[in-house]
């Protein structure tokens, strides 16, 4: 049957169930996308349907035309398999379903059509393209490219991403309220911000008073783009480090190193099942490390971006680390990622971004 066929899923008597889009070559052969017996499956569902996922965005407030959101968020909006990135006017479009990519045209248009978007950069990363059984891709729709970085505003910063070559639908947008909840803690503290990426954390709370801020990431790139944001920001008394994020906390320890807030905010550690075990494993490891760099009153902003393992699971790997490690840790938050990335109920992973504050004593 070929790849984006429209299926009926029936029980074993024959009775109508669902109907979805198959891929044979996916590990998951049938994406369900209509539970009504007489919706269709085609250009006016998708049209449709990221109509609903921009109009939920609405519910808090009108778009900031200089900013940046998630448009379209897979299965939370009733869309498995597409996501879209809103950088001020242009997108970053990201399809993990091969089925899917029977109507990127359209899909496409009509993201054109409903944003006003002057560019659209449209990714299939390798990993998914060897899961979906199709050819990754990379390439701006219609040729309208763009030779330049997209300028945006977020926190009060001016802050630039290159849709050609950053990660995935461009940056992370869905830590960007807990970029300043966190930074309201580590005001007047010396702050380490590891796994930073492009200093998302560690700029926002270098503006609102951290007394300092080492931002460590093992991407080169990624941290030349937090240099470029300082620089054009104004924001000073923010050190840029390349390396492991293992490597170094395990070196400042040595060193004797503390710090007053410590940020970890790992990529995530745990892609299926079978992965949740060796992850908790690499988190415990990572917050035992964070944690000797704290003194009493210190605060660790923790995160985990693994939809497989659960928030108690999160907060259990925590538990242990505070007893092998004889400190106290105070929850004084737990949150999650921003309202533009909603959670299903029927799709537990979409609940995936754990980020909690503590106090250790």
């Amino acid at each position: 049957m070929p790849r984006g066929q429209v299926v009926d899923l029936l029980d074993h008597d024959g009775n109508w169930l669902a109907r979805g889009v198959i891929n044979a070559a996916s590990r998951l052969r049938v994406r369900l996308y209509s539970f009504d017996r007489a919706s269709s499956i085609n250009p006016s569902l998708w049209a449709a349907r990221i109509d609903g996922a921009i109009a939920r965005r609405r519910l808090t407030g009108p778009a900031d035309p200089r900013g940046a959101e998630r448009l379209v968020f897979s299965e939370s909006d009733l869309i498995s398999g597409l996501i879209v990135d809103r950088y001020a006017d242009a997108l970053g479009v990201q399809f993990t379903s091969g089925g899917l990519l029977r109507w990127k045209d359209e899909i496409l248009d009509h993201l054109r059509a409903a944003t006003g978007a002057r560019a659209i950069m449209v990714r299939v990363d390798e990993k998914t393209a060897k899961h979906e059984g199709i050819e990754s891709i990379e390439q701006w729709h219609n040729g309208l490219e763009l030779s330049e970085p997209v300028f945006y505003r977020q926190n009060g910063l001016d802050l630039a991403v290159d849709l050609r070559s950053g990660q995935k639908t461009g940056s992370y947008l869905d830590q960007r309220f807990n970029h300043v909840t966190v930074g309201q803690y580590l005001a007047g503290r010396s702050v380490l911000d590891v796994c930073c990426y492009t200093g998302g954390f560690g700029l926002v709370a270098a503006r609102l008073g951290a007394e300092s801020v080492v931002a460590v990431d093992s991407s080169r790139a990624a941290l030349e783009e937090g240099q470029n944001a300082a620089l054009r920001n104004g924001i000073e008394g923010i050190e840029f480090r390349e390396g492991d994020c293992f490597d170094v906390l395990k070196e400042l320890g040595q060193q004797g190193a503390q710090f007053g807030g410590v940020v970890l905010d790992p990529p995530r550690f745990a892609g299926s099942r079978h992965q949740i075990e060796r992850a908790l494993r690499a988190y415990g490891r990572l917050n035992s490390l964070a944690i000797d760099l704290l003194p009493s009153g210190g605060v660790l902003a923790t995160c985990s971006c693994s939809g497989r393992v659960s928030r108690a699971d999160f907060l259990n790997m925590l538990v242990e680390v505070a007893k092998r490690r004889r400190r106290d840790l105070i929850v004084l938050e737990q949150r999650g990622p921003a309202p533009d990335h909603p959670m299903a109920i029927a799709c537990p992973e979409s609940d995936y971004l754990k980020c909690i504050i503590a106090q250790v004593c």
